[in-house]
């Protein structure tokens, strides 16, 4: 655990935000006292009131206006490198609030040995605990996740990459990875692992950060007794946004195990958003078109892909 500033850099990421930040930015006293903080916000170009709303609601705010739709990745990038001196960087998404308390219970997790990120519990917008912790990637997971389903894969042992058994959520432990909405990174976790991975546009991005934490010999460490409510966004029901996701993990697979399993990903993948295109799903027939496109490992996966 670094030492040399008590300081907690909170970043978040804007793009079209403005509804959500009021609310967010509201939680954060209560969620960080008594903890020095600061708040740095990266805006990707937002056509609304993204930066206004910041400038409004919290003067003190540092604001990067990255002058172009860069990604998310390279939003927490710049972020921190307009932030000053800290000892840990708070990840948040826009669609994010803290519960009290959250600050100082991840950052006791940080300073446990060998513990590089903590993640809280998190509950979205009715309540319910979101399955929020990750086994590592495989071939074998992505296959069974696709054939089966990912939640009753979960409950077969170790075979799902999503963690579903409540037990799991009820005491710490440590995980592969997890959904990155809100995540506290050590500073010397950050310097050890470098930058995240600015050719991840968007999804993924969190995934290939914890498995790079994990390379580095340290854990992701999830605290149940940090919370933290996610409203979560649209890319399970966007045909924009789900094709992305779904490309990103052919990229990972490329990046973590070669092009063999990439394949072997590539072929589950287009197995599952096949068999949902036959049911007329908009968004398993727009991944299916990505999937099959001659650019998905070509080049990496930019606004336009969205667009």
């Amino acid at each position: 655990m670094s030492a040399a500033d008590p300081t907690v850099l909170v970043t978040v990421v804007t793009f079209n935000s403005a509804p959500l930040l009021p609310e967010l930015l509201a939680s954060l006293p209560d969620a960080l006292d008594p903890l020095p903080w600061r708040l740095v916000v990266a805006d990707n170009d937002s056509h609304d009131d993204s930066v206004a709303v910041v400038r409004d609601l919290a003067p003190d705010a540092v604001v990067v206006e990255m002058g172009r739709n860069a990604g998310y990745a390279a939003g927490i990038n710049a972020a921190v490198a307009a932030g000053g001196p800290h000892t840990a960087v708070l990840v948040l998404n826009p669609d994010v609030r803290l519960d009290p308390g959250c600050g100082p219970a991840l950052l006791a997790a940080l300073r446990e040995p060998g513990v590089g990120v903590a993640v809280p519990l998190l509950r979205d917008a009715n309540g319910e605990r979101i399955d929020s912790l990750r086994r590592k990637p495989t071939v074998l997971r992505t296959w069974a996740d696709a054939v089966i389903g990912a939640d009753r894969a979960g409950r077969l042992g170790r075979l799902g990459e999503t963690i579903t058994d409540a037990e799991r959520y009820r005491a710490a432990c440590d995980t592969a990875w997890a959904e990155g909405s809100v995540q506290l990174v050590d500073a010397e976790c950050w310097t050890r692992v470098g930058p995240w991975d600015e050719t991840y546009f968007l999804y993924s991005e969190e995934t290939d950060f914890h498995l790079r934490v994990g390379d580095a010999g340290l854990v992701v460490r999830f605290v149940p007794t940090a919370g933290a409510t996610h409203l979560e966004g649209d890319s399970g029901v966007s045909p924009r946004l789900w094709p992305l996701l779904t490309a990103n993990r052919v990229r990972l697979a490329r990046r973590r195990g070669g092009r063999a399993a990439a394949c072997a990903v590539w072929a589950a993948l287009v197995l599952r958003e096949a068999s949902r295109a036959c049911l007329g799903r908009r968004t398993a027939r727009a991944a299916v078109r990505v999937l099959l496109s001659p650019r998905l490992l070509r080049r990496p996966a930019g606004p336009e892909w969205v667009a």
